[in-house]
């Protein structure tokens, strides 16, 4: 039986669901919160545990989460997943990935350099050259976090006023500014889950009443459609271009432009309402792409 070792934030609703996966697909499943990593250095091996296991043995790793913490301890936990990588233990998703899609403006820019279509952005540190921004955006923007998940700290601006105080609020903060136009589109988005080069499944999530945001978190409403082969192109090579073997690719119709812009690349992405709206067995899926990676 194939060891596969999770490290997590928590044991939230995600990992109950990989527990109840592993052993149908033949899987020692072991999930390990993050802060127990532990790195060992001298006599000529550099070696990783957690939770008194050597992940050096381990069939692979799967990152589910990474918890908030302070720079060090954000590096250290990356620093870790680059030894156990180097060290050829199957990680997913590889660690450049999960750097990668973590960072908004890194991610949408490796997109961009692979010819894929993404929002027009400016990102910077200055309030003043934001509100430049804004009036070449079309004066209808998001402002994000740089990093950020399930739709949380987004902001839509039109007014110029309002803009220039939330951009001063977050230069005396100290934060990036992340400016995006808005796209026109019909109230919905696409989240296509991939894995190893193709589409597992993708949900339609529809804008809750009186908000403009389709996340689930926020009170999206999912609904299970099937991706058009040029769109399913499309999120496998969003994936693909921030090199991620597992994510959650946001996809958004461009009423004003036509066609599909690509939003973000999720590289820890969830997958319960796409499970519960397809009943595709997304978990099991991934305990059993993790158990043959090592033959």
């Amino acid at each position: 039986m194939k060891r596969v070792v999770t490290l997590v934030s928590g044991s939230g609703w995600h990992v109950q669901d990989l527990i109840r996966a592993a052993k149908p697909v033949g899987v020692d499943f072991s999930a390990i919160p993050f802060p127990r990593l532990v790195g060992r250095v001298g006599d000529g091996f550099a070696r990783v545990r957690a939770g008194g296991l050597d992940l050096d043995q381990a069939d692979a790793v799967l990152v589910r989460m990474m918890p908030p913490g302070s720079l060090e301890q954000v590096i250290f936990r990356m620093d870790a997943l680059h030894r156990l990588e180097a060290r050829g233990v199957p990680v997913l998703n590889p660690p450049r990935a999960v750097e990668a899609a973590v960072d908004k403006y890194l991610a949408l820019a490796m997109l961009s350099a692979d010819g894929l279509p993404v929002p027009e952005t400016w990102v910077g540190e200055s309030a003043g050259e934001a509100m430049e921004a804004f009036t070449n955006l079309g004066g209808d923007v998001v402002v994000k976090p740089l990093f950020g998940s399930e739709g949380r700290g987004l902001v839509r601006v039109s007014d110029p006023e309002l803009a220039l105080r939330a951009f001063r609020t977050l230069e005396r903060l100290g934060c990036v500014l992340y400016v995006q136009r808005y796209v026109p589109n019909p109230g919905y988005d696409i989240r296509a889950f991939v894995l190893g080069g193709r589409v597992l499944g993708s949900i339609r999530r529809f804008a809750a009443s009186g908000d403009w945001r389709t996340n689930v978190a926020v009170g999206g409403r999912p609904e299970v459609c099937v991706l058009e082969s040029e769109v399913e192109r499309l999120a496998i090579r969003s994936s693909q271009a921030v090199g991620a073997v597992m994510a959650g690719v946001d996809l958004l119709p461009d009423r004003e432009k036509g066609g599909w812009t690509v939003l973000e690349v999720n590289a820890v992405p969830g997958w319960k309402a796409l499970s519960s709206e397809s009943g595709v067995d997304v978990a099991a899926a991934i305990l059993a792409h993790l158990r043959d990676l090592r033959q």
